[in-house]
């Protein structure tokens, strides 16, 4: 039998998966990287790069609808090549993966493809190949989850590991599932010419739930086109298409983009032979501060464990759980605050806690209309809703929902706000400039400082008096 030891093993060859291994190796080099199937990260390969390509064409295109306001004359005019489209956005995607495969190439025979399953902690069979590791970190991924009764339907099921394969794009489309992907993917479908009907179960849209943000944002993306909401879809042949039902409304498609979740890579990698409690999901019980399962040298990271399926957060997760695998004792790591965005037009970003999040905790909300914001007025972008809650006794900023223009900018600087635990009047006290979109975000910090119960000076400059201690007290 062939056998190898190594002192630690990296299951997965994804971003929480490539970190940690740059964390391990700042120790050493005995480490073997396993991985089965595709290289390259999700978020190069099929998730975040690409969609984001997809997204700005149909961004550039859509933007014909403001040039006879400004002048520019022959939007009429213009047209739009499908299959050109996807080849551009495939060849952005191999530009984004093809350095992420170069560095996994370098590590020679330490690099083995395969499926890993584990027959004991430490003990890992890959396809015959026993490797015998000391310490192991799992980063094996997800994987779009699609019912089992709509896989017969082949390639009339599209989603998003599988569409931007796609020579060109159908006529008319299903997006089933309005989180962050079939949101994104929805509206740039619709805005490249495509008749889409997106169904949502729910009426939540990409992971808002405060009430007047769902519904501003409903009413932006029902403006491109149509949705369908409060019911669960049901797809069943239709000719050489699909008929996607959801309640009393019916359609047929010619094929259904399926955005209803990523399910973890576990299968078969033999979690149950760790011996440690697996959850009803099958996925080990672990530590959400240090990443480890159970009392045992392994450590779960990034998309995998089901935590937040987000890039930035499994770059965290790789880094905590490379930097503990290769520690006698695990630390312990504070994250960082919360923050979504979804890359709609207007961008829809949720920062710290959102309004779900605070259902049970004292707040009070302060709010933008984006309708009348000069700098949206001007790029023809007037449209959408930023909210900020705080602690109505002392301010302190607590999170946001907003669908905005710009709101992947104005997510960060509320989020770097919220980290720095700053208040509504400090956040006031920030300068901001004239005109810019961040005005908004200062309108909306007005209107929430009137709802403060404080004796602080609504003054929002500083008295020259002041120390900078005051300032940030």
């Amino acid at each position: 039998m062939n056998e190898r030891r190594v002192e630690t093993a990296v299951l997965g060859a994804g971003t929480a998966g490539l970190v940690a291994l740059r964390e391990i190796r700042n120790v050493n080099e005995d480490f073997a990287l396993v991985n089965k199937g595709h290289y390259g990260t999700t978020c190069a390969r099929v998730g975040c790069m690409p969609s984001k390509a997809l997204i700005q064409v149909a961004h550039d295109y859509h933007r014909r609808h403001v040039f006879g306001r400004e002048g520019i004359g022959g939007a009429a005019g213009m047209t739009i090549n499908l299959e050109a489209v996807m080849k551009h956005v495939r060849s952005l995607r191999d530009r984004f993966t093809g350095g992420m495969i170069k560095k996994t190439e370098r590590f020679g025979d330490r690099n083995i493809r395969g499926h890993a399953r584990f027959l004991e902690p430490g003990v890992i069979d890959v396809e015959g190949q026993i490797i015998h590791a000391e310490r192991v970190v799992i980063a094996t991924g997800t994987h779009p989850v699609v019912p089992e009764e709509w896989r017969e339907f082949g390639d009339r099921i599209l989603t998003s590991d599988t569409i931007f394969e796609q020579e060109t794009i159908p006529s008319s489309m299903a997006v089933i599932g309005l989180g962050v992907i079939g949101t994104e993917l929805g509206q740039s479908l619709a805005r490249l010419g495509v008749e889409v009907v997106g169904i949502g179960r729910s009426d939540r849209i990409a992971g808002l739930s405060d009430p007047e943000i769902k519904q501003a944002a409903a009413d932006i993306l029902k403006a491109e086109f149509e949705l369908w909401q409060g019911h669960p879809a049901e797809l069943e042949p239709d000719g050489d298409g699909l008929r996607v039902t959801a309640g009393t409304r019916s359609r047929k498609v010619e094929k259904a983009l399926v955005c209803i979740g990523r399910s973890p890579n576990v299968e078969g990698l033999g979690l149950e032979n760790l011996g440690v409690e697996l959850r009803d999901d099958g996925l080990p019980v672990y530590n959400p501060e240090t990443l480890q399962v159970g009392d045992l040298p392994i450590f779960i990271a990034g998309d995998v464990n089901g935590d937040k399926p987000i890039l930035h957060e499994a770059w965290d997760d790789g880094r905590i759980a490379g930097y503990n695998v290769m520690q006698d004792k695990p630390a312990c790591f504070k994250r960082r605050t919360p923050l979504a965005v979804t890359f709609s037009d207007p961008n829809i970003a949720v920062t710290g806690r959102s309004y779900a999040d605070l259902k049970t905790i004292p707040n009070v909300s302060g709010k933008e209309d984006f309708s009348k914001q000069g700098r949206a007025i001007i790029k023809g972008e007037d449209h959408g809703t930023l909210k900020i809650y705080a602690s109505p006794e002392t301010g302190r900023l607590l999170g946001s929902e907003m669908i905005a223009p710009d709101g992947e900018h104005l997510a960060h600087l509320l989020a770097w706000a919220i980290q720095k635990n700053m208040t509504v009047f400090e956040a006031l006290r920030m300068p901001f400039y004239h005109p810019v979109t961040e005005e908004g975000v200062r309108m909306a910090l007005q209107n929430l400082a009137a709802k403060v119960k404080t004796t602080v000076s609504p003054m929002d400059m500083t008295f020259c008096e002041e120390t900078p201690a005051d300032t940030l007290s």
